[in-house]
């Protein structure tokens, strides 16, 4: 399945049913009167966030969605129906925006959450609700109201928990290969992961969570250079960003800089994450050489660099537990900043 994260849709709600103009005469009965009935509301658009999509590739062929018309109303107080409603249904994790592409209307990021886009316009009344004493028998009635119109983006920033980050060909698509049961494209040239991928990681059990991997950085990426930072959005919402660099190259701490200029660049705080850096690609170093890469880098970004290899699978796994216990954490944190907005644990009697 293509993959595609973006697109630009035009939608509209559903026109009310005009109300009906309508007389009654039925033989033997005594008095007539109006009986016009109201015209039906037209139909809403709605979107939906649901499980089991991790792409925007249906609206890419249908670009136009349109609600249904409300029935009109008739003779003998019968009402019309409403217009059908639209439901666009979209993955976990994508946001609505105006025209603009910047203004949001909705951030579609739990399962189940439902946002009404565009209101149907209400059914015109028919004209048995302008009887009176005075006017008895009214020959008008009101047409249905007008349905709204826009077009909007879907940006999907997919969910997941750790994100992966580097330039190209750093090893990032063999890491998630060996840490899930992803099977990215894997090939010893630049720019082989064209799209991000996703994997669930599983430690055990009890302790899962997901890894996305992005097409490699570039220098000037910010500025569009190579794919550009279009698919940063992808781990903007996780809370730990693994940054892999190579250890076959000649100038690892250059490397680790140009990645995160282009992440503080990027900004939505991107350059604030919890990072965790490693040198992939042990497997084809000595000892030595690794060390020595391992302390120019250490020099470079002053913390801590793990040391892995996607392919014999050497700290993968010590490597995967540190992230996950900085995911609980930052989920921790989060679960109590939301408490204490809402005034604590919740309603007690």
């Amino acid at each position: 399945m293509k993959f595609l994260d973006q697109c630009k849709i035009y939608v509209r709600s559903g026109n009310g049913g005009g109300g009906a103009v309508s007389f009654r005469r039925e033989k033997y009965i005594e008095y007539g009167g109006p009986d016009g009935g109201d015209g039906g509301k037209g139909g809403d658009v709605w979107i939906e966030a649901v499980d089991g999509l991790n792409t925007l590739i249906d609206y890419r062929y249908q670009q136009h969605f349109k609600a249904g018309t409300g029935i009109h109303g008739m003779g003998r107080n019968r009402h019309g129906g409403a217009g059908d409603d639209v439901v666009l249904r979209v993955p976990v994790g994508t946001e609505v925006l105006d025209e603009d592409k910047e203004t949001l209307i909705a951030d579609m990021d739990v399962a189940g959450k439902r946002v009404l886009l565009l209101k149907g316009g209400n059914g015109g009344w028919g004209n048995d609700r302008f009887k009176g004493p005075i006017n008895q028998a009214p020959r008008h009635a009101n047409p249905g109201q007008e349905g709204e119109e826009r077009w909007i983006w879907l940006r999907l920033k997919l969910i997941a928990d750790v994100g992966l980050v580097g330039l190209p060909n750093a090893g990032k698509s063999t890491f998630l290969a060996a840490a899930s049961a992803a099977k990215p494209k894997i090939a010893d040239y630049p720019f082989t992961t064209l799209a991000p991928n996703l994997g669930m990681v599983d430690l055990s059990p009890s302790e899962r969570f997901v890894l996305a991997d992005i097409p490699g950085l570039i220098e000037g990426a910010s500025e569009g250079a190579g794919l550009g930072t279009r698919f940063l959005g992808h781990v903007e919402r996780t809370a730990v960003l693994i940054h892999l660099v190579d250890a076959t190259q000649t100038d690892v701490a250059e490397a680790w800089r140009t990645v995160r200029g282009e992440l503080e660049a990027y900004g939505e705080e991107l350059g604030d994450k919890t990072e965790i850096v490693a040198l992939s690609k042990i497997d084809a170093l000595d000892d030595s050489v690794i060390e020595m890469q391992r302390e120019a880098l250490e020099e470079a970004t002053g913390g801590k660099v793990r040391l892995v290899s996607g392919v014999s699978g050497k700290g993968v796994v010590e490597l995967l537990r540190e992230a996950y216990g900085m995911v609980r954490e930052r989920k921790a944190e989060i679960a109590q900043e939301e408490a204490e907005q809402t005034g604590g644990t919740g309603w007690t009697p």
